[in-house]
């Protein structure tokens, strides 16, 4: 624990819990901040949420355990078989902010060109029923493990043409030649990429002048609801049944810092669960 927070956490039990006493009335202090919160200030409140998310870690400490010795890695095969249909919820729920989202890439097509759209993280390949007839495709992902999906996906979206699938991470792709796509697309991938920048400057890199970058994100929430203040605490375990996934990022501060030319950004409430409501989308041409 940092000093900051040790500090924090140091004055918020002033009177509540000192060390080698029970915990007992300390956790009382936490069942009564979430039952009356009005009753605790922001400080409290703050302690609260840095006292729920230590449980919540020492409660993962297996999971730390086992990425540590190396069988994460086992659920890295599986997981594919859980996004693909969390996928197709999402689908069913985002379908209509899809559809507006998606709506603009003809707008990059270069006159008589084939639109080219190069998606990060591409995963079961759930965006492309959304991509317009004709354009063709450059899949990347760092997980090997979703060729199954994505090839049926594939097939069913006949209306596009797939170029070639790359095992890479965001962060790099060596293998995709500056200046070659018309359009970036990356959806519910920035919460998971190790460095949101990097990933940012290699689609500047790889856009041609002019082209996009396309983006549909879950986003932290506003720091004064619940959502954010559980978003903290279940973050632990969220990130290992996430394979990586992040619920605590303000991912649009990236985006506004990437040096695009033009940026359209708007903060919206989707039709999900509390941790992943808020989400950003929109695109940032080059």
């Amino acid at each position: 624990m940092g000093a900051s927070r040790f500090l924090l956490l140091s004055t918020a039990l002033n009177g509540v819990w000192c060390p080698g006493e029970s915990l007992v009335p300390a956790v009382q202090f936490a069942v009564d901040a979430l039952l009356s919160p009005r009753r605790f200030g922001s400080e409290k409140m703050a302690f609260l949420m840095t006292f729920c998310t230590f449980i919540v870690k020492v409660l993962c400490l297996p999971l730390h355990l086992i990425e540590a010795v190396g069988l994460y890695e086992i659920y890295k095969r599986v997981f594919p078989f859980c996004l693909n249909r969390i996928s197709r919820n999402y689908n069913k729920k985002m379908y209509d902010k899809k559809k507006e989202l998606f709506r603009s890439l003809p707008e990059f097509n270069k006159p008589g060109g084939q639109l080219t759209i190069l998606e990060i993280g591409c995963g079961t390949g759930a965006n492309f029923e959304f991509y317009p007839p004709g354009c063709k495709v450059i899949c990347t992902d760092p997980n090997p493990h979703f060729q199954k999906y994505l090839k049926k996906n594939m097939v069913e979206n006949d209306h596009l043409t797939f170029e070639k699938c790359v095992v890479a991470s965001g962060e790099d792709m060596g293998s995709v030649e500056s200046e070659s796509v018309d359009v970036v697309v990356c959806t519910l991938v920035l919460c998971s990429v190790k460095n949101i920048s990097q990933t940012l400057r290699e689609a500047r890199r790889i856009l041609r002048p002019g082209g996009a970058f396309f983006f549909l994100e879950h986003v932290v929430a506003e720091p004064s609801t619940w959502a954010y203040f559980f978003q903290h605490v279940l973050q632990p375990p969220w990130y290992y049944f996430g394979d990586g996934c992040e619920v605590t990022r303000e991912t649009w501060k990236h985006l506004e810092a990437a040096g695009f030319s033009e940026l359209k950004l708007r903060h919206i409430e989707a039709p999900l669960m509390f941790a992943i409501k808020p989400h950003i989308m929109g695109y940032a041409v080059k």
